[in-house]
């Protein structure tokens, strides 16, 4: 383990993934945390409502991009690590608004990759060599599979979508910091995530909650675009074991490996709100004459340039730190179905800037 995380900044800390994180390394460790988030749409002051009376806690507003509030985060808060998840990272929205992703997840993390290692250099003896910067990618930076095959650490790029294009250059800036300058960078790329404070414009909360209010259940093209499925909480356990025990300038590729077609997700949560809120007792579908969440199921146009598999083989997380996913797909979408029914007000809070779960990204050139 490389020494005590007694001050961790969490960039994107009020978003899905981060915020879970923050809960867990409070839960699991004696530490400080404190979040930067600059609280566009989908990150939230109401996603860390329980732990703002933690005494460990500490958030501050602000967007990485911006090197004159960063540099005084690192002077006051003097972190031991830093965990990146502060990104633009809907594809949707890349398609029809590229620029704020530019920004965010190529400039903010230019920003972040210099303050951290000017703050680095700043420390002595164990504090130096015990400092690391974390920061978390997607799969999606890999491009598109055929029918077999799974994504590695060594798997060239191949971007196809603003979104994942601005994660890879992101990516590559981590990496170059380490080679050139010895930042004690770790990069994680993850599959597809789930769990509870996902915002609604996401598959599996959005077919939850259109499918609770009898709402159409739009799925893409051909609905057999294959991806493979993460717990939250498993994931966070991942970064916490790269965090702790990772080897610097290293890929760890974390995945649930639970390949899923998009009609078998949708299938999979009808069929677990059948469970939690049967159809026969659902007013929003008797009102229509629907009589299962199936029926609620409606194909929509493809979205542009939609990768059709992604993959990743966990071997060498297995095998160096000894992760491993806890949660099955049925089990963890159980949990989660149950998660966003039972807490419809964080829904409506997190939605109350207009947003109602309508389709983006249909722009054309």
């Amino acid at each position: 383990m490389h020494g005590s995380l007694d001050c961790v900044l969490v960039t994107g800390g009020a978003g899905f993934i981060g915020c879970n994180f923050v809960r867990h390394l409070l839960g699991t460790g004696d530490g400080r945390v404190v979040v930067l988030d600059k609280l566009t749409y989908a990150g939230h002051r109401a996603s860390l409502a329980d732990v703002e009376s933690d005494p460990r806690f500490h958030f501050v507003e602000g967007d990485i991009a911006d090197p004159q509030r960063v540099e005084a985060l690192f002077r006051e808060h003097r972190p031991s690590a830093v965990v990146n998840f502060a990104a633009e990272s809907h594809v949707d929205r890349s398609i029809d608004g590229p620029a704020a992703f530019v920004r965010t997840n190529v400039q903010g993390v230019f920003v972040l990759l210099e303050a951290a290692r000017s703050h680095r250099e700043s420390l002595e003896g164990a504090a130096r060599d015990a400092f690391r910067f974390l920061h978390v990618s997607t799969d999606e930076v890999f491009g598109s599979l055929g029918a077999e095959g799974k994504f590695s650490e060594t798997t060239p790029y191949a971007p196809r979508s603003p979104y994942s294009a601005t994660k890879a250059g992101a990516d590559h800036l981590a990496r170059a910091w380490h080679a050139t300058y010895g930042l004690p960078v770790l990069v994680t790329n993850c599959s597809n995530n789930y769990g509870p404070y996902q915002f609604p414009e996401k598959v599996i909360p959005l077919m939850t909650l259109n499918a609770a209010e009898g709402k159409p259940l739009p799925i893409y093209g051909d609905g057999l675009n294959i991806r493979d499925w993460l717990y939250v909480g498993d994931h966070c356990e991942a970064l916490r074991r790269v965090l702790e025990a990772g080897r610097p300038g290293g890929s760890y590729n974390i995945g649930g490996d639970a390949e899923r077609t998009n009609i078998q997700i949708v299938d999979a949560i009808c069929a677990a709100l059948e469970t939690e809120l049967p159809a026969a007792r659902n007013p929003a579908l008797a009102g229509q004459g629907v009589d299962s969440y199936t029926a609620l199921k409606t194909f929509v146009e493809d979205r542009p340039g939609h990768d059709r598999r992604y993959a990743v083989d966990t071997s060498h997380i297995r095998a160096e730190l000894g992760w491993r996913p806890a949660h099955d797909l049925a089990q963890g979408l159980r949990e989660t179905v149950r998660w966003y029914l039972d807490h419809r007000d964080w829904c409506d809070t997190v939605q109350a800037d207009g947003y109602r779960r309508k389709r983006l990204g249909l722009s054309r050139t």
